[in-house]
């Protein structure tokens, strides 16, 4: 059993569908959102306890949940083949492939920027890559809740599926790349951001369609990896809607 911390993730479980088992709330506990949870959780049947402050403190367990707290099953995960079916709804697929992200706040960012940015699924290595967890959960602001999130082991043969698919494939990588801003993302899209501190393999830039940078201007060369996956996200976005 996972659990949810904090307002904003909890009510956006509720909105997204997910099967949450129960949600706690701190005793007199009160404002907007938290009338928004309980009339959810209403619709949904699903049971809303309010307990003192000291059983709140034992489920919390030295965590920030701003006084709320769901219970759920498990993140559900979707095949491969799953995500490109129901991403083929529209006109322009776009897949973001998420090669070994070890830090649960920069997964956590990334996935709220991903739903921000409209994607249509995330795809996970299981190699060195942190779980979804409740730190996840609440970084990304609920939204992990909203996403469909496949895992895989096999990177390249994972490529090679796609491209068959008649996806192109995008790295951010540094080296025999263009600009982010000079590329046309009009196309069924997966794009590829890897290791904090080693970025995408070789072996896996090798396999890319087309590899592309966001040029520094400083003397620091390089972006913690999800401010440049927001980056990259929205300037795909732009693109596509101009």
């Amino acid at each position: 059993m996972q659990k949810i911390f904090g307002r904003k993730p909890v009510l956006e479980a509720l909105k997204s569908g997910e099967e949450i088992e129960q949600i706690y709330i701190a005793h007199d506990l009160r404002g907007e959102v938290v009338n928004q949870i309980f009339a959810a959780a209403k619709k949904r049947k699903i049971k809303v306890s309010q307990v003192s402050s000291a059983k709140f403190r034992e489920l919390e367990d030295n965590k920030n949940s701003q006084g709320i707290i769901a219970l759920i099953s498990g993140v559900k995960y979707y095949s491969l083949q799953e995500i490109i079916d129901q991403s083929k709804n529209n006109e322009f697929p776009f897949l973001l492939i998420l090669d070994s992200i070890q830090d649960p706040h920069n997964l956590g960012a990334i996935m709220r920027s991903a739903e921000c940015a409209g994607v249509d699924g995330v795809i996970l290595t299981t190699h060195e890559s942190a779980s979804i967890n409740e730190t996840v959960q609440k970084t990304s602001a609920g939204a992990v809740s909203h996403l469909k999130i496949c895992k895989i082991i096999n990177l390249v043969q994972t490529i090679k599926e796609l491209k068959a698919s008649g996806f192109w494939i995008a790295g951010s990588y540094l080296g025999n790349s263009k600009k982010y801003n000079e590329i046309d993302y009009k196309l069924p899209l997966a794009l590829i951001m890897g290791n904090e501190e080693k970025g995408i393999r070789e072996l896996t830039a090798k396999n890319c369609d087309f590899l592309i940078e966001i040029p520094m201007k400083g003397k620091i060369q390089s972006l913690n990896v999800s401010v440049a996956t927001g980056i990259l996200l929205f300037e795909i976005s732009r693109n596509r809607n101009t």
